[in-house]
């Protein structure tokens, strides 16, 4: 790892459109699963942040995105660590079974960008970048595992923006 990516955390946001509320029985084995997967998120390596409610266990009651639309937001050292989490641990299970509680999105549903360290996001931050990668497609500033880009590329594009861009950037 490079002294910049040392810098930056990754920060992560996924939203998800519920088919059925969370008290409906048919969304109960999801709700089952909340504490188990976020206590797993919690001691997963690399891990450094995610959003809850205040007073609560998780952020399901949070509707920034709208009514039927649950968030995730978090932030991890690197991009292998969420990797690791979303695809090697009890999330798997969560991913594989998705299609039962939420509905399939046509437009991007998760972003990722880089954050200094420290630094923690904003919902409107998030669905602000969210936003940038589904009218503009991944870049630096919003991406997703697919297309991907290092901390140090995000610090070159965001030198090299406007100085309005940039300040929308941070």
């Amino acid at each position: 790892m490079t002294s910049s990516a040392h810098a930056a955390h990754l920060a992560h946001l996924n939203v998800a459109t519920l088919r059925h509320p969370l008290d409906d029985p048919r969304t109960a084995p999801f709700v089952e699963m909340l504490d188990p997967v976020n206590a797993s998120a919690d001691a997963a390596p690399g891990f450094v942040w995610r959003l809850v409610e205040e007073g609560q266990a998780d952020a399901t009651g949070l509707r920034p995105a709208g009514d039927d639309v649950i968030v995730t937001l978090s932030v991890w050292e690197s991009q292998e660590a969420l990797w690791g989490f979303t695809y090697r641990s009890g999330h798997l299970e969560a991913m594989q079974r998705r299609r039962e509680w939420f509905e399939r999105h046509v437009e991007a549903h998760l972003v990722l960008w880089w954050v200094p360290v420290g630094h923690l996001p904003t919902v409107d931050e998030a669905l602000e970048r969210l936003a940038d990668l589904r009218a503009h497609g991944p870049s630096p500033r919003a991406f997703t595992f697919t297309s991907s880009y290092t901390a140090a590329e995000a610090l070159q594009y965001l030198q090299a923006a406007p100085p309005a861009q940039a300040e929308a950037s941070n």
